[in-house]
C-alpha cells in the first residue's frame, strides 16, 4: 500500500480506536446511556465491517477484547 495511503487507513483505524475507548469510559460512568450504547455498538459494527478489514490486518474480536481490558 502507498505510504499515504497506510498512513490514512491508520488514522482512521486508530480514531475509531480512540472514539471506543472514549465511549467505554463514558459507560462505566453512565451504563443506562442508550446513546452511549448505540455509540458503542456502531463502532463494534464498523470493526467487524469489510471496510476494517481492508484497512488493517488486525482482528475485530482481538482490539474489541483489549479495549474493554484497558477500560475495566
Amino acid at each position: 500500500m502507498d505510504d499515504k495511503y497506510e498512513d490514512l487507513a491508520n488514522a482512521i483505524v486508530i480514531t475509531a480506536v480512540k472514539d471506543y475507548r472514549d465511549v467505554l469510559k463514558k459507560l462505566k460512568k453512565h451504563p443506562n446511556s442508550n446513546y452511549l450504547q448505540h455509540t458503542k455498538n456502531e463502532i463494534e459494527r464498523f470493526f467487524h465491517s469489510k471496510w476494517y478489514s481492508v484497512l488493517t490486518d488486525i482482528g475485530p474480536e482481538f482490539l474489541i477484547k483489549k479495549l474493554n481490558e484497558e477500560v475495566i
